[in-house]
């Protein structure tokens, strides 16, 4: 099965612990016979995997290569060294940080570098794709930065520039974050930097989502217009769960204490080379065709579902995720999550323009790395559609999606 823990560590597991080896086998399982439609996950390479399940895990390595707080760092040191030089390579950035735990761990500390607790924030609202870091209530972020929120035109779903400037002029932000968990188009990363010029504000681009497309080639680099990039390093870049930040070097120093001391301790060394290994794939023509087969499979799902009745956001996608609203077939987004899920279908449910409006996001990283093009796509919209609209019940949609995995499975 696909997944599975190597026969070592399944027997391993199942001596020790069989409880945890239950666990892990039967997540195996799930992901081996079920569809993974959030825009937020994907599968790694086996390479990636045999890395995080390395020794570097028993490594304590605080601090950085060449200067770290505890002793037989030697090793750890040309791990973190490779993964820094990939990123710079990969993304054409002077600095790059990889030690960050998690995307939020990597926006936590470029705000560290650039702010000072109450500071005004420019930053996508809540309401309209924003992340928790962006300034939610419930977050650092909205407890230690005055946020002011821009949204989306209600009709097209996309960034009004004007009014972006016009809030950017009455607010004189310290910094402008410009960055989406749900905009399913490319952000203009040339005006965000004219803008925070013009109010002598830091420009701070959020990649998490679009930074595997701009390793591939698929989506605009960020990294010449922005003071800091945050990204994650899964998702469409298909490596680890952690983060990480690209920065020029006049501000590396800056960064570098923000990651450590000030917001984290030791790096997870096990996960760094986990992420060097990613960068070393995501710098190959393979994964250039990956990316581009990535967006080119969104594009057809979105045209699918919208020719299927789903409101599309922004009526398509120039990246992996779409979002949309399932009310035309009779749900919302919450119920269409559920919905699915029992059908084998896992996605994501979201906030869209129109106030009060809760849709779907989903995305095609996943089914891409399976090995999925254009006629699964549209072949997935019609499923979904149908389960949604009633006319596939769940044990039908389930043998569905479990054929259409056993002929694409994960790697």
């Amino acid at each position: 099965m696909p997944l599975t823990p190597t026969p070592e560590a399944t027997d391993v597991l199942r001596r020790q612990d069989p409880e945890v080896a239950g666990v892990l086998l039967g997540e195996a399982a799930r992901q081996a016979t079920t569809l993974q439609l959030s825009a937020a996950e994907n599968f790694t390479s086996p390479a990636v995997l045999a890395a995080l399940g390395s020794p570097l895990a028993n490594k304590y390595a605080e601090g950085y290569p060449g200067a770290r707080h505890h002793a037989g760092c030697e090793i750890v040191d040309v791990a973190e060294r490779i993964a820094v030089d990939r990123a710079k390579s990969l993304f054409g950035a002077a600095h790059a940080n990889v030690q960050p735990h998690s995307g939020s761990a990597a926006v936590l500390a470029a705000y560290a570098a650039l702010l000072s607790p109450g500071d005004t924030v420019l930053a996508l609202g809540l309401p309209y794709g924003g992340h928790l870091t962006h300034g939610s209530p419930a977050n650092f972020s909205g407890r230690w930065f005055d946020f002011v929120g821009y949204g989306v035109d209600a009709d097209t779903g996309l960034v009004d520039p004007g009014r972006l400037r016009a809030l950017a002029r009455l607010h004189r932000p310290r910094a402008i974050v410009c960055g989406s968990i749900a905009y399913p188009r490319h952000f203009d990363h040339a005006l965000f930097r004219d803008v925070a010029d013009e109010v002598g504000a830091y420009l701070i681009v959020d990649a998490a989502h679009p930074i595997g497309l701009v390793a591939g080639g698929a989506a605009p680099n960020p990294v010449p217009y922005a003071d800091i990039v945050c990204a994650t390093t899964h998702k469409v870049l298909r490596g680890p769960r952690g983060g990480m930040l690209l920065c020029g070097a006049d501000l590396a120093q800056r960064v570098d204490r923000a990651v450590f001391p000030f917001t984290q301790g030791g790096a997870q060394m096990h996960a760094v080379a986990a992420k060097a290994v990613a960068f070393g794939e995501a710098a190959t023509p393979a994964f250039t065709g990956y990316a581009h087969q990535v967006v080119a499979n969104a594009r057809v799902l979105a045209a699918a579902l919208a020719g299927e009745g789903f409101d599309v956001t922004t009526g398509g996608t120039d990246t992996h995720l779409i979002t949309a609203d399932p009310a035309p077939l009779g749900v919302d987004g919450r119920a269409a999550r559920e919905v699915l899920a029992a059908a084998g279908m896992f996605l994501d449910r979201c906030a869209l323009p129109r106030p009060g409006v809760r849709g779907i996001r989903l995305g095609t990283a996943a089914v891409t790395t399976q090995g999925m093009r254009e006629s699964e796509m549209a072949g997935l919209a019609a499923l979904v559609a149908g389960v949604l609209r009633g006319r596939v019940d769940a044990r039908r949609a389930r043998d569905e999606v479990r054929d259409l995995v056993g002929a694409f499975p994960p790697p």
